[in-house]
């Protein structure tokens, strides 16, 4: 029986790496975490106004922990020489649901490919190497509808399985939302199921 993962890497507060220096260029890691594509621009609009004299803000970002998506962006550096071997480091890492945008200011002297691909590479692994990664479950939700006389055999169940109830609402019946682990959420969402006067449903994936 294959064991279902359901644990991710991630982190929960941006960080700075040390500066990396190259030949007079100096590149500066950043991690940042993010939980959707529309934080990107502003986080790197944000390092353009603390980096305005600088020359490129190259940078990778994936999202996701059953289906990941990524990009990665080489912001008019040679083609994949930025973007590619930042993106080399969340993947190095195993992280997700994370930003890492490395500032460049040149130098004088280009660096070539080879020497691009080592800067930006080792300025993001700079960054994650200080960052908190924090490991996380990957949760189901669950919505449990049920009367006020049923509600003694739920809170059973929530106190024997060690259960969190993460939003309640008591109006003329009950409904709790239920985080479970992904490795245990076929066993209780069958408990519940089959409790009866209990309504469970689980929440859609997006």
């Amino acid at each position: 029986m294959t064991e279902i993962k359901d644990t991710y890497k991630t982190i929960d507060t941006p960080f700075e790496g040390e500066l990396f220096k190259d030949r007079a260029s100096k590149f500066y890691g950043y991690a940042y975490p993010i939980t959707t594509e529309d934080e990107v621009k502003p986080l790197i609009e944000q390092l353009k106004k603390q980096h305005h004299a600088a020359r490129h803000w190259c940078y990778a970002w994936q999202l996701g922990t059953t289906k990941t998506r990524y990009r990665a962006n080489d912001d008019g550096e040679p083609s994949n020489s930025a973007g590619q071997p930042i993106y080399g480091q969340i993947q190095a890492f195993e992280v997700t649901n994370i930003l890492i945008v490395v500032v460049r200011y040149f130098g004088g002297t280009k660096l070539g490919v080879g020497g691009l691909i080592n800067a930006y590479r080792e300025a993001a692994k700079l960054a994650l190497e200080v960052a908190d990664i924090k490991t996380k479950t990957i949760d189901r939700i669950f919505y449990i509808t049920f009367e006020y006389k049923d509600m003694n055999k739920v809170q059973r169940v929530i106190k024997e399985k060690k259960l969190n109830i993460s939003h309640q609402k008591l109006d003329l019946n009950c409904q709790y939302t239920i985080p479970v682990r992904k490795k245990d959420a076929q066993h209780i969402f069958d408990i519940f199921n089959n409790l009866y006067g209990v309504e469970i449903v689980e929440e859609e994936d997006e």
